[in-house]
């Protein structure tokens, strides 16, 4: 099966950048549509960013000027280079790929396994 595995998260100061990354492993053909979550403390978990197959971006309103999403689709990657961090944006960090293709068939709904940013004021 496969995995998506994140890395990038960590404490920064307000004002101050990250950059989070999501990995898919084992042997994938095609990626759908690919995303990033956040659930802050006490929070339901939020949409802040997707971005197509042909690369269409969507940002929540929240993040908008402040965050990038990106894919290599060569690297079966997703990236999301946050900037300017408030202390709002404290959370923990969850890639999604709608649907991808494997050597085994399609799997839908895939998630990351979370990473934690914390942004100090």
């Amino acid at each position: 099966q496969v995995k998506l595995v994140e890395s990038g998260g960590g404490l920064v100061q307000a004002g101050g950048s990250l950059r989070l990354s999501c990995v898919a492993t084992g042997i994938v053909f095609t990626i759908g549509d690919m995303a990033w979550y956040r659930q802050g403390p006490g929070k339901q978990r939020e949409l802040v960013a997707t971005i197509s197959k042909s690369s269409d971006t969507n940002y929540a309103d929240s993040v908008k000027g402040r965050f990038t999403i990106s894919r290599d689709n060569d690297k079966k990657s997703v990236h999301l280079q946050m900037d300017s961090l408030k202390p709002e944006d404290t959370a923990v960090y969850y890639c999604n790929i709608e649907r991808l293709t494997t050597n085994r068939g399609p799997q839908y709904d895939n998630w990351g396994q979370g990473t934690q940013v914390t942004v100090s004021s």
